[in-house]
């Protein structure tokens, strides 16, 4: 097991609390973040039963279930089931003498066939009856279809206050995967971070433990994994969205997709990029986004824009580097010329935007507080208004304190340049957009830092001016990958994250 200690005792506790009454719990996540893994594991611990669903009618997955259950009880001949309710019911009769887990696994899948699936266990769980006040089974609906996953329990759906346990297992973050794959080099972890993302699978299953030697086996396991036709790897991008229930026109969907990744990250470009109306993208861009293929972020300084960010970094590869070349990707036995001329396409629409996410992580997350004398309490990108010279600027970091009258300072704005090395030119811009900021009346602009982040490294002039002046902070990959102190949070949401015993 790697780092799941934290969803490992949530589950655990989850399934061995020994109070009355049957409980529900929901664990969704993005696919191959080993989910499955966990909860199988969770059922061989403690004895519990597990089923996973497949694509079927209703009544072959009564039959699977009935099998199932048959065996897991050991009686001679399967259990034959009519109706979801009697199913639920024998599931909880599991519960009658002991705390045990019941795993449903790709739950959306039984549920699209029968939609009424959610109101039946809504009504078996329903306090003052019988079959649910004598059982202590620990149900657990797990899905990876994460808008039908989210929407199980919002608004009016049916189990909304049902549940006792809301498990979303994540990606690991870059300094976890890099420690995943076994890469020391940090440009080389990112680089590959910037690829495959922090999915566990891609590594174990997909990639069949293929990592990169060191910085110069990067380009060879890049044509011999993700850009080979007989790797895993190579048509993932495509069955990640194949896999949506809710992307009926997968076109439209892998058109949007392919605009964000070509740098339309809002509105506007990718209405422009795809040939319609900014209004016509309501609909696709709500559906992408709740299944968790792209992420809405903000401005910070423009309440009405925002940008639009692919949450999968294998989705972005695909559009940006794949798709275009794809016919002959199919083709080659050997795609080492395919991928050199890709390279400006890798650079600027992979490697740099992926550059600035980490960045923005970093400083949210794991950068120390001593670093920028206060915690970032909010951290995004922006763009900050120059009349004088009728332009503006973008920040790739700007990051947001919170005091004690619940007041926003700004705290810091920052650079992002993947492959170039700064100098004082870039100080320079940094000066000039806090002076901008002070101009405008923004709350803690006079004392913000000027943060050069750089995956090429700094100029010896930067560096002297940095070591001079603490409102100057240069931030490395070194530092990107520096694992972090003892106690130091990386999430907003979990404990630190740690490296545990592989199984």
């Amino acid at each position: 097991m790697f780092d799941r200690e934290y969803e490992w005792t949530a589950l655990a506790a989850f399934a061995t609390d020994p109070g009355d009454g049957a409980t529900l719990g929901i664990v969704s996540g993005r696919r191959r973040q080993g989910k499955t893994f966990l909860l199988r594991a969770l059922c061989q611990a403690t004895g519990g039963f597990y089923f996973a669903a497949d694509e079927a009618a209703d009544g072959e997955s009564l039959r699977r279930i009935g099998a199932s259950l048959a065996d897991h009880l050991g009686t001679p001949a399967p259990l034959v089931f009519d109706t979801w309710h009697s199913v639920v019911d024998a599931l909880l009769a599991l519960g009658r003498d002991r705390c045990v887990p019941v795993v449903i696994d790709e739950f959306p899948y039984l549920a699209k066939a029968n939609p009424s699936l959610p109101s039946v266990i809504q009504n078996a769980l329903a306090p003052l009856r019988a079959e649910r006040d004598t059982s202590r089974t620990r149900l657990l609906l797990c899905g990876s279809a994460m808008s039908f996953m989210g929407r199980l329990l919002g608004g009016n759906a049916p189990l909304r206050g049902r549940a006792g346990l809301e498990l979303v297992v994540p990606t690991l973050d870059h300094r976890l995967a890099a420690e995943f794959w076994g890469i020391d080099d940090p440009a080389t972890a990112l680089k590959v971070n910037a690829i495959v993302g922090g999915t566990p699978a891609y590594r174990r299953e997909f990639a069949r433990d293929d990592t990169p030697a060191g910085p110069d086996d990067f380009d060879p396991w890049a044509t011999r994994t993700v850009l080979s036709p007989t790797s895993p790897l190579f048509r993932e991008a495509r069955y990640l969205l194949a896999d949506e229930p809710d992307l009926h026109d997968t076109g439209l969907y892998h058109s949007v997709l392919a605009a964000i990744a070509a740098g339309n990250n809002n509105r506007g470009g990718i209405a422009s990029y795809l040939g319609r109306k900014s209004g016509d993208l309501a609909h696709p861009l709500t559906v992408l986004e709740d299944c968790g293929m792209i992420i809405r972020e903000p401005d910070v300084f423009r309440n009405n824009r925002t940008n639009f960010r692919i949450a999968e970094p294998l989705l972005t590869f695909y559009h940006a580097v794949m798709r275009p070349i794809w016919s002959d990707l199919e083709h080659t036995r050997d795609a080492t010329g395919l991928w050199q001329r890709s390279q400006r396409r890798f650079v600027g629409n992979v490697l740099g935007p992926h550059f600035g996410h980490i960045c923005r992580h970093w400083t949210r997350h794991l950068a120390p507080a001593e670093r920028f004398g206060d915690y970032p309490n909010r951290v995004g990108a922006g763009t900050v208004n120059d009349p004088a010279n009728k332009t503006s600027h973008e920040l790739d970091v700007v990051a947001f304190g919170l005091d004690d009258d619940n007041r926003t300072p700004l705290i810091t704005i920052g650079e992002a340049k993947w492959g170039e090395t700064m100098g004082v030119g870039h100080l320079a811009r940094l000066r000039r957009i806090r002076a901008l900021l002070v101009g405008q009346g923004r709350l803690g602009a006079q004392t913000a830092k000027l943060t050069c982040y750089s995956g090429a490294g700094f100029s010896a002039e930067l560096r002297r001016l940095a070591g001079e002046d603490t409102d100057i902070i240069l931030v490395g990959l070194d530092d990107l990958y520096r694992q972090p102190s003892p106690g130091t949070n990386q999430d907003s949401g979990s404990p630190p994250s740690r490296v545990h015993d592989r199984r």
